[in-house]
């Protein structure tokens, strides 16, 4: 692309995530959000008035034909993302999808492929990998200042009620494709294996512990890494104090960050180990300049890619790593806690397909489904 050129940006679904696409290519110097559609009419001329976008398609096929975008951004349920995003590649645009990317591997084969042979990219939103600390983190742990990673803790404990579930598409394995692990843990496995790199097994279980719907509301896994990290994982819609953890043991000393939906430099803590001196712990500061966790740095960082013609950065490459971990947890639940590795994925006869599994009922039998 030329160094004048800005990028044409269309938005597909304008929910509550919608708002902060928008924002991220407004604040962006050569990117304009040109249009919008949305199922909903009455929604999507309410987004464009409220973001000044121009134009409002009742569909996204009229939209790439009359538009013809450099960039589709997509913000739907991850049941149509497939469809959408091979839509996006024939039209010639690349394609930034929330996560998660798709409800199955062999729909995220699918929208890779697709954009191999159109030779556009493919980014995922998970925005939690962004920030100067995760940034600053990630080199401390691959340079070795901080010795090597031993155990690691990752928890997602956030409160979803009835309310939220009452949304129909939500609770489903045929509309959300999973339950509190794919939708809502997925954000702090994705910051661990962008921290801590592939993963190589899974053993994991899922459980309904309160909430009416067919996924789970927790689940528990113990994740081991390729470097010989040992991680317990834990994801849950039942916890009314919300946080959002990772805890991380080194040999030299144990990072923590502890927020919920985003976190800054407050969120996050290096201590050393009582036989490091003051003077090396101090080379582990955090950069006195901050950027904070958010979809703006991770589209800024994409368009800047797309505009310079690079490969997308390390926030928003890899787009299986993490959605590859979360079925390895439900491929392993599925099989009573059966250890499975990325191997056992490549042609797995049901997991591959999607996440349905089965999962163990804990509430009282006046309360389970009729």
């Amino acid at each position: 692309m030329t160094a004048t050129r800005s990028l044409r940006c269309a938005l597909v679904g304008t929910g509550a995530v919608a708002n902060l696409h928008a924002r991220a290519v407004a604040a962006h110097p050569r990117a304009d959000l040109v249009a919008v559609t949305d199922l909903s009419q009455t929604a999507a001329d309410a987004f464009a008035q409220r973001h000044g976008i121009p134009t409002v398609h009742p569909d996204l096929e009229s939209l790439l034909a009359a538009e013809h975008p450099d960039v589709v951004l997509i913000c739907t349920p991850p049941a149509v993302h497939r469809e959408q995003s091979l839509a996006a590649f024939a039209a010639g645009a690349h394609v930034i999808v929330e996560k998660p990317p798709a409800p199955s591997l062999d729909e995220l084969d699918d929208m890779r492929t697709a954009a191999a042979e159109a030779g556009r990219e493919l980014a995922v939103v998970f925005q939690q990998r962004t920030g100067t600390a995760a940034a600053h983190v990630r080199r401390l742990l691959q340079d070795g200042s901080l010795g090597r990673p031993l155990l690691a803790q990752c928890q997602t404990l956030w409160f979803r009620d009835a309310e939220y579930f009452a949304v129909p598409w939500r609770g489903k394995w045929e509309t959300e494709g999973g339950g509190t692990t794919l939708g809502h843990g997925i954000h702090q496995l994705d910051l661990l294996t962008f921290l801590l790199g592939d993963w190589a097994r899974v053993e994991a279980r899922l459980w309904r512990l309160d909430r009416e719907t067919e996924t789970e509301d927790v689940s528990t896994a113990t994740v081991v890494f390729e470097g010989g990290v040992v991680a317990q994982v834990v994801s849950s819609t039942v916890s009314p104090r919300e946080t959002s953890s990772i805890r991380i043991d080194t040999q030299k000393a144990t990072i923590t960050v502890d927020h919920l939906y985003g976190h800054g430099h407050e969120n996050w803590r290096i201590t050393p180990a009582p036989h490091i001196t003051e003077a090396e712990a101090d080379t582990w500061a955090l950069p006195e300049l901050e950027e904070r966790s958010d979809h703006g740095p991770l589209l800024r960082d994409v368009f800047d890619a797309l505009l310079d013609g690079t490969p997308l950065p390390p926030t928003a490459d890899a787009p299986a790593r993490t959605l590859e971990l979360v079925a390895a947890i439900y491929a392993s639940a599925a099989a009573d806690g059966a250890l499975i590795t990325p191997g056992d994925l490549v042609a797995h006869p049901t997991h591959r397909r999607g996440f349905a599994s089965p999962v163990s009922d804990l509430r009282p039998a006046d309360e389970r489904r009729g």
